[in-house]
């Protein structure tokens, strides 16, 4: 008996993973055809690497401990909104103290926001010596009370990481239509150590 409900098991987390790939495809096909590659070897390249990061994707998203709610068919989180964005206790000290006082490790998922939505990244690299970090996708931030880019730093917590998983966003300081994370952004969010944001979960290949 027990070796039957293994199996249904089985049976149901492959019909979600396929879903999952399925909705990961599709979408990241559409962004590609919207996307301005001046050149084959671009679009090659990016299609050659898609098979490997939409599976480790789907694969990330059914293992993930997560408070967030995972939609199959739509491949991506869900979670009720704030009705404002989530920026209580951000002010540039707060910050700067938060990530002063971790043990920064390369790999870290870190969000960061614009006027509208709260995305996540991860640290590329570490410069405690000139209290600075950089990201992957958003490149140095400082943390010795100089603000030097529109986009903003944010010290995690769960309201801040949720909106960022989601894709939540607000316009006027009004909720809006979620913006659909990036797929790197989907992978980053299986990463999140939601018991403790100083730490940084592995992912599985």
């Amino acid at each position: 008996m027990t070796e039957q409900v293994s199996l249904w098991q089985d049976e149901s987390q492959s019909a979600d993973f396929a879903e999952l790939c399925c909705a990961l495809y599709e979408r990241e096909v559409t962004s590609l055809c919207r996307m301005q590659l001046n050149s084959t070897n671009a679009i090659q390249g990016r299609l050659k690497s898609l098979s490997y990061y939409v599976k480790r994707t789907a694969s990330s998203m059914l293992q993930a401990n997560t408070p967030l709610t995972l939609d199959i068919q739509n491949a991506s989180w869900s979670a009720k909104q704030s009705i404002h964005l989530p920026l209580a206790g951000q002010g540039i000290d707060e910050v700067n103290q938060w990530y002063l006082s971790v043990p920064l490790t390369h790999g870290l998922v870190v969000p960061v926001a614009d006027e509208s939505r709260i995305m996540l990244d991860s640290i590329d690299r570490i410069d405690m010596e000139n209290q600075r970090f950089r990201t992957n996708t958003f490149g140095w931030f400082t943390l010795d009370g100089q603000q030097t880019q529109s986009i903003k730093l944010l010290k995690p917590n769960k309201k801040v990481m949720t909106a960022a998983c989601t894709g939540h966003t607000w316009l006027n300081d009004q909720k809006a239509i979620p913006t659909m994370p990036t797929l790197r952004e989907l992978l980053l969010s299986c990463a999140i150590n939601w018991r403790n944001f100083k730490q940084t979960l592995t992912i599985k290949p």
